[in-house]
């Protein structure tokens, strides 16, 4: 690496929905932080769509709504989630991601499209990377939700969060996309850069929509024109009945 490169770091959907004009993609991880589902997403009113490659790009996850925002994840610093009471109570030292050099020509360019690609919530850091190959570490940008921004918000149940991704959706499609291809692309990374507090919204998520296909169905109702046939049909009965 030398000193005029730019990396990003990505550890949530960027793993799978890559910026643009990157010549490299290297998986790894970085440490002192602990990766939650504990960041609001919602459609900004700041802008609405930008222009890159001739391609029109919109944010790329907006999960939900104003009215009933959707969730993605963010990163807390391990010292200050050790204070909180996180129903998921332990968390890998390593937070698995991609790494992604972009072509030095096009950094400007890159940079603005994540500013507004990132720009509910999130703001820019710098941490190392450490290349899963063994390579030398590598200095990365990465766009994090604080504590202190106003759409984080906390520890939440497990069991409620993932009821609440089930049901969100937005301009950028389910919520429960969003938190299925992190899972996926977590575990694609390596055998061991899977996250539990992921896994585990998954698994709810899942059985979630699996007792909602099991459910029995509702009985049928009524329409207004059917029991208008039918009490037609009952008149013409009794009227039939009485002449004989």
């Amino acid at each position: 690496m030398t000193a005029d490169e730019f990396w990003l770091y990505g550890y949530g959907s960027l793993i799978w929905k890559p910026p643009p004009h990157f010549d490299k993609r290297v998986p790894g991880w970085v440490e002192g932080y602990v990766r939650r589902f504990w960041q609001v997403r919602r459609p900004s009113s700041h802008f609405t769509s930008l222009s890159l490659t001739g391609n029109t790009c919109c944010s790329q996850d907006h999960r939900g709504t104003p009215e009933a925002p959707g969730r993605v994840v963010t990163l807390i610093e391990r010292s200050f989630w050790a204070q909180l009471a996180d129903h998921h109570d332990s968390a890998p030292e390593k937070v698995w991601g991609v790494a992604y050099r972009i072509i030095p020509d096009k950094v400007a360019e890159v940079k603005d499209y994540l500013d507004i690609r990132e720009i509910n919530g999130y703001t820019i850091h710098y941490t190392p990377f450490r290349p899963a190959d063994g390579s030398p570490s590598i200095r990365t940008l990465v766009y994090i939700g604080t504590p202190d921004n106003d759409q984080f918000v906390g520890p939440q149940d497990p069991q409620k969060l993932a009821e609440h991704i089930l049901a969100s959706k937005g301009p950028s499609g389910l919520n429960k996309d969003y938190l299925l291809s992190l899972e996926q692309s977590l575990n694609e990374l390596s055998p061991e850069s899977g996250d539990a507090h992921i896994s585990d919204l998954a698994c709810r998520l899942r059985a979630l929509e699996q007792d909602a296909h099991s459910a029995p169905a509702a009985p049928p109702t009524s329409s207004p024109s059917n029991m208008k046939f039918n009490n037609e049909t009952s008149t013409r009965e009794v009227e039939e009945i009485e002449k004989v």
